[in-house]
């Protein structure tokens, strides 16, 4: 099986996941540059990371959040992702909130955190279920753009039986310029799996967690079930 991955990763990782019988290319298709900004007060705000490059940009810009939990105006910190937690763990700081998706992130706001306020740190393609839902429940909320997603739009010429995507904006860079037919699709969670459908009626295969372990999981699964 030769596999298309949207984003580059490490060729050992890839051959220990998924054998030494499954070829594999890495193609970025797009980049992110962080945005510099002056940091501001933080004070009565909780916070929310979508991505790894929303924490990078964040302390890149030397924000400070008050993580001390006896103080009265700490930063709780929400976040999306396992990835996204564990670069906030790199920089010392935990996460109050874990969950898998902006979608159900939204919901849990709604439905606990009526009465808090938020920054929400992100890219100038971040999807808009946070600044969408989040006002109409008279939640006070506010976007901060901190860094840029470039989508790259490269031409690839090379066929392959699978491709594999990681974001929205990933699925938009490749499909302006490739054919997303006669491959089967994996997608690092629901909101890519939405992006994809928007080109294809191709099956897509959607993993549970937004992972590269959830996402091998599934991608040997389906190479176990074509033999």
């Amino acid at each position: 099986m030769k596999i298309l991955f949207t984003k580059n990763i490490d060729q050992t990782m890839i051959s220990k996941e998924l054998g030494e019988d499954t070829l594999a290319d890495c193609v970025e298709v797009i980049k992110t540059k962080p945005i510099m900004i002056s940091p501001f007060d933080l004070k009565n705000y909780s916070l929310i990371f979508t991505s790894v490059n929303g924490v990078i940009s964040f302390f890149k810009n030397k924000f400070k959040p008050n993580e001390d939990f006896t103080a009265k105006n700490y930063n709780k910190i929400y976040c999306v992702g396992e990835k996204t937690k564990r670069e906030l763990r790199k920089h010392g700081f935990g996460t109050f909130k874990v969950l898998k998706n902006a979608d159900t992130l939204s919901k849990f706001i709604i439905g606990k955190c009526q009465h808090e306020q938020f920054f929400h740190f992100c890219g100038n393609l971040a999807i808009n279920v946070l600044d969408k839902e989040l006002p109409l429940q008279n939640i006070k909320y506010k976007k901060v753009t901190i860094y840029n997603t470039e989508e790259i739009h490269p031409l690839i010429n090379e066929k392959y039986h699978a491709a594999v995507f990681f974001s929205p904006s990933g699925v938009r860079s490749f499909a302006r310029r490739n054919s997303l037919e006669g491959m089967k699709l994996f997608s690092i969670g629901e909101t890519t799996s939405g992006e994809l459908r928007n080109y294809t009626q191709e099956e897509i295969f959607t993993s549970e967690e937004n992972t590269l372990t959830s996402i091998f999981e599934l991608i040997r699964r389906e190479i176990r079930s074509r033999i």
